[in-house]
């Protein structure tokens, strides 16, 4: 499940450097995805509709199997 999850974060991590952010994968867990995000999405007020309407939705998409995406 990892190996999806970090694959598909490789597809999201341009529009979020476009921002001059990033995201790091840093657990999956019982369909639970735990991330990091950085540079200027580490202290954007927007980060969490971010996280929950472009990360978490654009992961449930491609791995079902994922029940939330969290930030650490």
């Amino acid at each position: 499940m990892r190996e999806k999850v970090e694959k598909a974060i490789e597809k999201i991590r341009p529009f979020l450097q476009q921002d001059g952010g990033d995201i790091e994968l840093i657990d999956v867990k019982d369909g639970v995805v735990k991330v990091k995000l950085k540079g200027a999405c580490g202290c954007c007020p927007m980060s969490q509709m971010t996280l929950k309407n472009g990360v978490e939705r654009a992961l449930k998409e491609e791995i079902p199997e994922i029940t939330r995406v969290e930030a650490v």
